[in-house]
């Protein structure tokens, strides 16, 4: 039951209150936002997403705000997902961002109001307007603690953080009558497995004959967890559906050299395309493809001589660096091989399969017998934004690449007085969030301008076209590989140096993270 006229309590509001929300509130404090959380608690996917073994993929130092460092920053271990949530608690507290948040309040849809000239989105590629016009453009229904009432705000801008991951499951389609209620055992989702307790998901595994569908971390780490909670006699083998290989790493050091050095520094990504680049850039490019896939080919040869994947048949056929290249790339669990040689993982490679009353087929004609099949299939992150998003705005969703088109990774070009943090992916995604926090808090104060709406397409473009061209998992908007150069062009927009090393040396040789851009240089 809407109220006739929205409250306006703040300029902005911020929708969600995981790692880019609170990111978001930080770099845009001085306005005072106003950030909904649809949970009792920060963390976003960290919160709802996380299994009891889930730990980061990456060094604690490759995983901290610009301006928190972690305390213990120097710890080789990678921590633990309650760790992570008490840095990014300490964190919200350290710089008094919870005062922001509502939590237990659900945006449930947005109401655009602003001029209906700026709707009419055909022909529009004139200069942007001023991000805060000085009265509502948009509203927001809230539902507070699950009431049936909803309650309506009026904001000049909104940022959209609810990410990608979490909250709405992607469920594979099946034919008829060969879906989960054809199945006589249970069939859950990893997002369903997120919510259960140790005891219930230890009951739920123990002694049951278990199928993870995927070959992703949440998949991994899932079918770990299967295989520890199976240990003894009476334990069942956890069978992994593989529908498609990609290249795990066990760490982060490659026949004794630091990851960082095929793929982080300024000097390594010289080798790899990147938008907006000249002829001269193009050709040596081009030039330097064989040292590009000799290095894909270095550290492909230290994986199969690390890793048994050819004995599991487990060896992808693409090169390492595609899955690099689209963010596809996992840390495996130390003990995943050791629970498999015991016989407590199994694998099974399939395109097709189905469910049937005892477990699942494939179109080879093989069966799996099973009591409990997880799905770890990913979620519908697109789902999420079109259930709130009304149209026109909603219709622009829809790419043909399947790949939402943001400038720099936050403003969608035709959408006015919005912006969306936690849809871009790079080696570290908070560093990736919070660097567009502060390039976006610049833009909302007017200290830069947007281009036209024409030219930020065009931008974006070129950024999906080497995406497309740098590797076959053309599916979500990576830049692993061009991430400096990214950056470079942001910090020019910002008006910021965009060298941040202290010499050429350190420029061209050592690591980017998030302490080069912790302030202007």
């Amino acid at each position: 039951m809407a109220q006739e006229n929205p409250p306006f309590i703040s300029k902005i509001a911020i929708i969600g209150a995981g790692v880019s929300g609170i990111a978001a509130a930080k770099q845009l404090a001085h306005h005072n936002p106003i950030v909904f959380e649809a949970s009792d608690s920060i963390g976003g996917v960290w919160k709802s997403c996380s299994y009891h073994s889930t730990k980061l993929q990456s060094a604690r130092k490759d995983y901290e705000f610009s301006d928190f460092p972690w305390p213990n920053r120097d710890d080789s271990s990678f921590p633990s997902y309650l760790a992570i949530l008490d840095y990014l608690e300490s964190y919200a507290k350290h710089f008094d961002v919870l005062k922001f948040v509502k939590f237990n309040s659900k945006v449930v849809e947005l109401r655009f109001i602003g001029d209906r000239e700026t709707a009419e989105l055909t022909g529009n590629t004139g200069e942007y307007r001023s991000p805060l016009p000085g009265h509502p453009v948009w509203e927001i229904a809230v539902q507070t603690n699950d009431s049936e009432i909803l309650q309506w705000y009026a904001f000049e801008y909104v940022v959209v953080c609810v990410g990608k991951y979490g909250d709405i499951p992607k469920i594979p389609s099946f034919p008829h009558n060969k879906g989960p209620e054809t199945f006589q055992g249970k069939v859950l989702h990893s997002l369903d497995y997120c919510k259960l307790d140790k005891e219930a998901a230890s009951q739920l595994l123990q002694g049951k004959k278990v199928v993870v569908v995927g070959f992703k971390k949440s998949a991994i780490d899932l079918a770990v967890e299967c295989a520890e909670a199976n240990q003894g006699p009476g334990g069942k083998p956890c069978t992994m559906v593989v529908r498609t290989l990609h290249w795990t790493v066990p760490h982060y050091w490659v026949w004794g050299l630091p990851f960082f050095m095929f793929y982080s520094t300024r000097s390594s990504q010289f080798l790899h395309e990147r938008p907006n680049q000249g002829i001269l850039r193009t050709l040596l490019c081009s030039l330097m493809s064989p040292m590009r896939r000799g290095v894909s080919k270095f550290i492909e040869s230290y994986l199969l001589w690390k890793l048994p994947l050819e004995k599991y048949g487990l060896k992808p056929d693409h090169p390492f660096e595609e899955d690099y290249a689209s963010c596809q790339m996992a840390i495996m669990p130390e003990n995943f091989f050791t629970e498999a040689d015991k016989g407590n993982i199994a694998f099974k490679k399939a395109s097709k399969w189905w469910f049937s009353k005892e477990g699942i087929e494939f179109d080879d004609n093989t069966k799996l017998e099973a009591d409990v099949v997880i799905l770890a299939t990913g979620y519908d992150g697109k789902k999420k934004l079109k259930s709130i998003l009304p149209e026109p705005f909603r219709s622009l969703l829809a790419y043909p690449s399947g790949i939402m088109p943001l400038y720099r990774g936050t403003i969608h070009p035709l959408v006015p007085n919005m912006a969306f943090l936690g849809y871009i992916e790079s080696v570290s995604n908070l560093h990736t969030s919070e660097l567009r926090s502060m390039w976006l808090a610049r833009l909302i104060d007017e200290k830069f301008k947007l281009p036209s709406a024409e030219n930020m397409i065009e931008q974006i473009s070129r950024e999906l076209e080497v995406m497309r061209r740098t590797t076959r998992f053309y599916k979500r908007h990576c830049i692993s590989t061009f991430s400096i150069n990214h950056s470079d062009e942001m910090c020019e927009e910002m008006g910021w140096n965009s060298w941040r090393k202290k010499n050429w040396v350190s420029e061209a040789f050592s690591p980017y993270g998030s302490q080069d851009y912790g302030q202007e240089k």
